[in-house]
């Protein structure tokens, strides 16, 4: 057993080795919801800042896209937001 990205004793010891290697999966597990949530916010807060500037809410402008039947995530629309700002509103 070698964990080669680890130092000192979590490289050579197996106790060690396999605490570290649950630890770091459990970590990455952890993370990976919180990425996703991460990402979440920052493309809201794109979307948000570059519709106040309209002098339009964000749950507004989320309920007039579903009431017009524009399905588009959150990531789409804050790459619109950032790209294109006169697209929104």
């Amino acid at each position: 057993l070698f964990a080669s990205s680890f130092r000192g004793a979590h490289s050579r010891l197996t106790r060690t080795i396999t605490q570290q290697k649950i630890r770091a999966l459990v970590s990455a597990h952890r993370d990976r919801g919180r990425q996703k949530r991460n990402f979440r916010r920052l493309w809201i807060t794109r979307i948000n800042a570059i519709i106040r500037e309209r002098g339009v809410s964000y749950s507004r402008l989320i309920h007039n896209l579903y009431k017009r039947q524009l399905l588009l995530n959150r990531k789409i629309l804050g790459q619109i937001a950032i790209s294109n700002r006169n697209f929104l509103y």
